[in-house]
């Protein structure tokens, strides 16, 4: 036997973690994550075989853990495996980029808040740091995988067919949809071959992040939940298909949109996702809905030391310490949201006896499931469980089939607005049960139950009695039987009567959740209903009237006001809503007219010309380097002030401004003279402002074409910043009517905005036809910003205009051409440096835009002759 070479076990140990493109996502998406990023960008190319970029705006990497941040088994996550039962973020291995290294050629751009410029550094196959430079790049970490299983020829040989690449790709969307679900506050943007696949905005909750995934259609059919066990502890909450749905609707025959997560983390589990299809399918008698998956959102929060998430490379499956404790908790809830169905659960039998068997199984359970029923179920007593019992038993031997009735009777005593399965704290027994009066009278009850039936098998039911719900009566009072009432638990904080229906305003919203709809790439207003018309109208009276009314009580005081309305003003709420329909078709047809825009080519990267610049710069001094000649001369900083007060004595006044002295040998500062002080220069923190300061004033951001205009409306802007964009200097429109905004301050952000007349109702109709690309995450929001100042700060030129991100760009590329000059200026430049400094930037600005200053202090000069004999008696000696 031989031992392995370490390549070899790094390749052989890195294929089993990174088996695919969607491993390399997965990876990088979870340190993003980790990071606590708030933006991410996702950029394939040719599937991500060619290049897979994932960019964040995390905390980023510090300088001093660069040199190992992608070496194997380096984390920040834990320091040993005790740390694993308080785990709280999604890596912990420290060996996802070390891996990715040894199949690809990997590059990773960061930056903290702290530092000032980011650097790129180039890796190689171990992880180790080959090459580093500047970049201009924000706060965040960008890494770049290209050649992706480089050195693994039949694995890539796998994605040779477009049909497996598509799958990858639904793969990779498939987990970015996961993680923007779990994590609502999260913006995503997905990108392949420069074409925008899919994207998600921050969104304030799960239902809205489901909405912007599925579609508000299908999400008006899904019901919260929520369950809370506390031992041992475990918190359920989702999002569940309400019962009695179309199935079509609310189940897919894929499992990709039934989403299950274990601690924020999605998950795989064969166990719960049997028992999501298992109830859900029970309320349908189609065989066709038996192997479908409900469109759902289970979130499971259990304590990290019960979670084993260290069993297969890439995390999907986990191991739970108290697996039948979740998955009990997890019937529980869909028992009180489905109720029991005959086909998940197993059959007793099918005679009398096993019938009532049946019957106390189930009301058990059931008391088992609702330990904080109200006490009003008491009601129930004794007497009418037994004529309950025997009278199930008559319908029996007459073929009247109660099962179905059962079952309905538990899914309609499961349909509310927002479902709360609440169980007692450990310790904490129910002193009421269904079960306990029947075991306590059970042989009298027996005796009563048999000689009833006997009684009622001589009888038969007529056709019209059971249709008036006079066939079954009570036997004692001989009144006939009223529909069994199931009691619901009552909700915490409510005092009204058990059984009550809670009204939820948040959960009774219509199913229209946004007032706006997109046709061709364009945002229309969708029309309103003569109540919605009506509804907006009221509304503000009523609170008018009543400042302090809840929201429950003014949605009933205008369903009131409606209905009670006159059939007069009734009409007009018509007419109005029959306009608004009319104008929402006219604008529709507009849009579908309006040509998409062309698509254009990016332009070319200008990379290698950076790389050629930066590699023309003199190389640093090699440590072996031979000795330069010196010769040791006598020189004092007494002997220096002497001289220079005696040139000052000589001319009659002082010079104005800064006077050059000479250059440090051994620094890149320059000594001068300002007035009657000595100091210290650095040249190229006065030339980087000059340099940020020229760029602000006058750079102008290259804008690119658009493939999507984006649509501005006064929603979006802000009414006051809406009016100013509509006034600002255009271009002669053309024959169509559009015309183009050439303001400055708009042009030089990179912000090509069109106007175009529009119909009747809205005659101003403005798109952001291109948008600069160099500066990251640029967007509608950077328009508002700039829109403020022209408003409210009265700002007329393009320097006062500058948005923040466009600031931070301009800053980075400062940085970049100042670190071009050449380390060592010769005395006209530097002479040249100077006097742009005293014209530019006046005398107050003396630091730099990192608060640097330019000027160091050494010391003063002497004023007096008794001064300047002090300084000279150590010369003399």
């Amino acid at each position: 036997m031989k031992q392995l070479p370490p390549d070899t076990v790094r390749l052989l140990s890195s294929s089993q973690v990174i088996t695919s493109v969607t491993n390399v996502v997965k990876e990088l998406m979870e340190n993003s994550l980790d990071a606590a990023a708030s933006v991410i960008d996702v950029k394939l190319e040719n599937y991500g075989l060619d290049r897979i970029e994932l960019r964040d705006n995390g905390c980023g990497i510090k300088a001093a853990d660069t040199a190992v941040m992608a070496v194997r088994h380096y984390t920040s996550k834990i320091c040993n495996h005790e740390d694993l039962e308080h785990l709280e973020t999604y890596g912990f291995r420290g060996e996802a980029l070390g891996s990715i290294c040894a199949v690809a050629e990997v590059a990773i751009t960061t930056k903290t808040e702290d530092e000032d410029i980011s650097l790129q550094y180039a890796l190689d196959f171990k992880g180790n740091i080959v090459s580093q430079k500047p970049t201009h790049l924000g706060q965040g970490t960008t890494v770049s995988v290209q050649k992706l299983f480089k050195n693994l020829p039949v694995r890539r040989q796998y994605y040779s067919s477009t049909k497996k690449c598509k799958d990858e790709l639904k793969k990779v969307q498939d987990l970015l949809t996961a993680y923007a679900i779990i994590k609502p506050e999260l913006r995503v943007t997905f990108t392949h071959n420069k074409v925008v696949v899919w994207q998600k905005a921050k969104v304030p909750d799960h239902r809205s992040a489901l909405v912007s995934m599925l579609g508000s259609s299908t999400v008006a059919n899904l019901l919260p939940v929520h369950h809370h066990q506390e031992e041992p502890e475990i918190l359920l909450d989702g999002l569940f298909p309400r019962p009695g749905a179309d199935y079509s609707s609310t189940s897919s025959s894929l499992p990709d949109k039934t989403f299950i997560f274990v601690n924020c983390r999605p998950v795989h589990h064969k166990d719960i996702m049997k028992l999501l299809r298992q109830h859900y399918s029970a309320q349908y008698p189609n065989e066709a809905a038996k192997n479908r998956y409900p469109i759902s959102m289970l979130k499971i929060a259990v304590s990290a030391s019960s979670v084993d998430v260290n069993l297969t490379p890439d995390k999907t499956q986990v191991l739970l310490l108290n697996k039948e404790s979740v998955l009990t908790a997890v019937e529980a809830l869909l028992v009180s949201l489905y109720g029991f169905r005959p086909e998940s659960i197993p059959q007793i039998g099918n005679e009398l006896g096993d019938a009532s068997a049946t019957s106390t199984s189930t009301t058990q359970a059931c008391g088992e499931t609702r330990k904080d029923a109200c006490p009003q179920i008491s009601t129930l007593g004794n007497r009418q469980e037994d004529s309950a019992n025997d009278e199930l038993s008559s319908a029996k031997n007459n073929n009247v089939s109660l099962d179905r009735q059962t079952s309905n009777g538990s899914s309609s005593s499961s349909v509310a607005e927002d479902w709360i399965v609440n169980r007692n704290p450990a310790g904490l027994e129910s002193t009421f049960s269904l079960c306990d009066d029947a075991q306590n009278q059970t042989t009298k009850e027996q005796e009563d139950s048999s000689r009833l039936v006997s009684d009622r098998r001589e009888e038969q039911l007529s056709a019209e009695d059971w249709s008036k719900g006079t066939g079954l009566s009570d036997p004692v009072s001989g009144k006939p039987l009223q529909p069994v009432q199931i009691f619901k638990p009552s909700i915490p904080g409510e005092n009204g009567p058990c059984g009550s229906v809670v009204k939820n305003v948040i959960t009774e919203k219509r199913a229209a959740l946004t007032a706006y709809d997109l046709i061709s790439s364009r945002v229309v207003r969708a029309p309103l209903s003569p109540a919605a018309l009506f509804e907006k109208e009221a509304r503000a009276k009523v609170l008018s009237e009543n400042p302090t009314a809840s929201q429950e009580d003014i949605n009933t005081t205008v369903q009131e006001r409606w209905e009670n309305l006159r059939e007069e003003e009734r009409k007009k709420f018509e007419e109005k809503a029959q306009k608004h329909l009319k104008h929402h078709e006219h604008v529709s047809k507009m849009a579908e007219r309006t040509p998409k825009s062309i698509k254009r080519k990016a332009p070319l990267s200008n990379q290698q010309l950076l790389d050629e610049l930066f590699s023309a710069q003199p190389q640093k001094k090699m440590k072996n380097a031979p000795q330069k000649r010196s010769q040791p001369l006598a020189c004092s900083v007494a002997a220096l002030r002497l001289r220079l007060q005696r040139l000052s004595s000589q001319s009659q006044a002082l010079p104005q401004g800064p006077l050059l002295v000479n250059r440090l040998a051994s620094q890149s500062a320059w000594v001068i003279l300002y007035g009657q002080k000595l100091m210290l220069l650095n040249p190229f923190r006065v030339e980087e402002t000059l340099l940020f300061k020229r760029l602000l004033e006058n750079n102008v951001l290259p804008a690119v074409s658009l493939q999507n205009p984006i649509q501005l409306t006064d929603g979006n802007l802000g009414a006051e910043n809406f009016m100013a964009l509509c006034d600002m200097e255009q271009l002669t429109p053309e024959l169509s009517g559009a015309s183009t905004i050439s303001d400055p301050r708009l042009v030089a952000n990179g912000f090509k905005v069109t106007l175009s007349p529009g119909p009747a109702s809205a005659p101003r109709n403005l798109e952001v036809t291109a948008m600069a690309d160099c500066v990251p995450f640029l967007g509608v929001e950077d328009l508002r910003e700039i829109l403020t100042a022209v408003v409210r700060r009265k700002a007329q030129s393009v320097k006062e205009c500058r948005p923040l991100k466009v600031t931070n760009y301009l800053q980075g590329e400062a940085v970049r051409l100042a670190r071009q000059l050449p380390t060592k200026l010769s005395r006209d430049d530097v002479k040249d440096i100077l006097h742009r400094m005293e014209r530019q930037l006046g005398e107050n600005n003396r630091t730099c835009f990192h608060g640097r200053a330019f000027l160091q202090p050494l010391c003063d000069l002497p004023e007096t002759e008794s001064e300047i004999l002090a300084l000279a008696k150590p010369l003399q000696v």
